[in-house]
């Protein structure tokens, strides 16, 4: 097994962790951002329907860039895989910070 597969599949296995670790008792300690909210203003924040959002997005970009990486792997070349690989990393991540701020209470 390569370094690159193990990068890839230790990626995959880190966001599915992650979105299991992370709950409302220990949000405050681990997401970024939140934690570093004052606590009026984590009292003003929907962090039960954030983490309804959070854990599938983590979830979904776990299985699906890792299955992208070895659909592209299979199809192509290496290189290939690896750029689209980073690609299905990064996009999704604007998503996630403008569906985020949603959350915010007024």
């Amino acid at each position: 097994m390569t370094v690159l597969h193990v990068i890839v599949i230790g990626t995959g296995l880190l966001y599915a962790f992650l979105a299991w670790l992370v709950n409302e008792n220990n949000a405050k300690y681990l997401l970024s951002g939140y934690n570093t909210m004052s606590a009026a203003e984590q009292a003003k924040f929907d962090i039960t329907g954030y983490l309804k959002f959070f854990k599938p997005f983590f979830y979904n970009l776990a299985l699906y860039s890792t299955l992208l990486f070895y659909l592209v792997l299979f199809l192509m070349d290496k290189n290939y895989a690896l750029w689209v690989w980073v690609a299905a990393q990064t996009l999704p991540l604007p998503y996630l910070i403008i569906k985020g701020n949603k959350f915010k209470r007024k």
